[in-house]
């Protein structure tokens, strides 16, 4: 298909599509292959569900960066891609139907069988380091636990990068080149204090089981200015991407800071399998933090936007992470969350548990003139949910926007469990059909760290203290 149309006239924001498509598929590719052969494999269900959501992502990825575009390129890869979105859809409705669907007010949350819980996984306290072995998700071997919470200065990386020439390396791209492809023992990149800007900052999906470790919050940042206004797809803005499986960054700043006339602009942009990000930051204004596909945590992260700041379709939980709306551009409205689920059957979407949705200094002062809300449809089964999380009063009393008429309201699910502070009353939120105030333990208990992303079987091992369960 590439050698096909790459020697087609293009200019360059329809190149960036083009290869932002090559890359994706070639991830697909990969993602239908693991699929296939971990299909019979016993207890790999939530496995290949993810790697089914992931795959069809692509495909949407891939399409949504030929939207502003015309042209024979365009046409070309339409006829290409005619099938592929049906047939990925049609896997995962098969594999959902096998295994069972567990359904609840109509709205499949994993369509997987459940596995038993340990006691852990009903876990209602904030879980130190120190219990790791007992409280982490699983993905990670106890070497990452202990890595996550250990200082910088007991750490031997394996490749330490310094602009002052002190180091392994000068630049982070120098760096990742080291890594091994598809490597299997944990390599620990440190990037001392500092800011890096460097024009390419990918850890592709060889690059696997990276560990990247800075100097703290506003110490060590890496840092872009890539703007869909220079021609660029969504994706192709990022200042730091990674879709290498088993990825975690710790203690570093990830900042686009391109600014709110730019419009979409990322900063960090997730597509790795059992990433984990903890105690960053993640500061930008529109598509600040695109968590883009597959299995995703977020801890003591700060995060900073204005419109649709943290989006995507990943299944993603955000713990106790503090998150900021900004001062957007005039007449705009702030929306933290833009959820991309097109299919029912993906295991997709945003969980933010025990949280502060607040406002920065500049926002609060005029708040008025800028609501800000929840979240808003970017795909016909967006799915997205707050608990036990801290709303300041600069959220809207209705809580949610409509992203165009009345696309996706009845079958979007939005929840809101528990939560506190002025923002929080739900007496004013919209009356949309897939928008609910969750009073169940069991079905708010469906968007933790446990059930959502299976978190207890891989996050033990990454030493990030989380919440199992609720907390109630």
């Amino acid at each position: 298909m590439a050698s096909d149309i790459n020697n087609l006239h293009m200019d360059k924001r329809i190149r960036s599509a083009y290869e932002s498509c090559l890359e994706l598929l070639e991830d697909s590719v990969y993602l239908l292959s693991r699929s296939l052969t971990s299909v019979s494999a016993p207890g790999n269900n939530h496995d290949v569900q993810t790697w089914l959501s992931a795959a069809l992502t692509n495909q949407d990825t891939c399409t949504e960066g030929f939207a502003d575009v015309g042209g024979n390129v365009k046409d070309q890869m339409a006829v290409k891609l005619k099938d592929l979105s049906q047939l990925v859809s049609n896997c995962l409705a098969i594999f959902a139907a096998v295994n069972g669907d567990d359904d609840f007010a109509g709205v499949p949350i994993q369509n997987r069988r459940r596995r038993l819980m340990g006691s852990h996984d009903r876990g209602s306290t904030v879980v130190s380091v120190k219990n790791h072995e007992d409280y982490f998700p699983k993905w990670l071997s106890r070497k990452d636990r202990m890595l996550l919470d250990a200082p910088v200065s007991v750490i031997q990386a394996d490749i330490i990068v310094s602009k002052d020439g002190n180091g392994t390396v000068k630049t982070i791209a120098e760096a990742i080149k080291k890594v091994p492809d598809y490597n299997t023992r944990r390599i620990i990149i440190y990037v001392k204090a500092g800011r890096y800007e460097e024009d390419i900052l990918k850890l592709g999906r060889k690059k696997t089981n990276v560990m990247l470790i800075g100097d703290g919050k506003g110490k060590t940042m890496i840092s872009g200015g890539k703007s869909v206004s220079q021609s660029l797809t969504t994706f192709h803005t990022a200042t730091f991407a990674a879709t290498g499986a088993g990825f975690i960054a710790r203690d570093i700043t990830f900042e686009n800071w391109a600014g709110p006339s730019k419009h979409q602009a990322v900063a960090l942009r997730i597509g790795a399998d059992h990433a984990v990000i903890y105690r960053c930051n993640i500061v930008g204004y529109q598509d600040t933090l695109y968590v883009h596909s597959q299995r995703q945590f977020y801890r003591e992260c700060d995060i900073y936007g204005t419109v649709d700041f943290i989006f995507g379709n990943a299944a993603v939980v955000l713990q106790n992470c503090s998150i900021y709306a900004r001062k957007p551009m005039d007449f705009q409205k702030n929306t933290i969350t833009a959820q991309n689920r097109k299919d029912p059957n993906q295991n997709t979407g945003i969980s933010i548990h025990a949280c502060k949705i607040v406002a920065t200094s500049d926002l609060e002062a005029s708040k008025g003139s800028f609501p800000t809300y929840l979240g808003r449809p970017w795909k016909m089964y967006s799915r997205t949910v707050v608990m036990l999380s801290y709303l300041g009063d600069h959220l809207h009393p209705h809580g949610w926007l409509e992203w165009n008429a009345t696309f996706a309201l009845e079958t979007l699910y939005y929840g809101e469990y528990m939560n506190y502070g002025p923002g929080a009353a739900v007496g004013q939120r919209v009356t949309w059909p897939g928008y609910r105030v969750i009073t169940s333990t069991e079905e708010a208990s469906k968007f933790t760290v446990a059930q959502f992303i299976f978190g207890s079987s891989w996050l033990p091992s990454t030493g990030v203290a989380f919440l199992a369960g609720l907390n109630t």
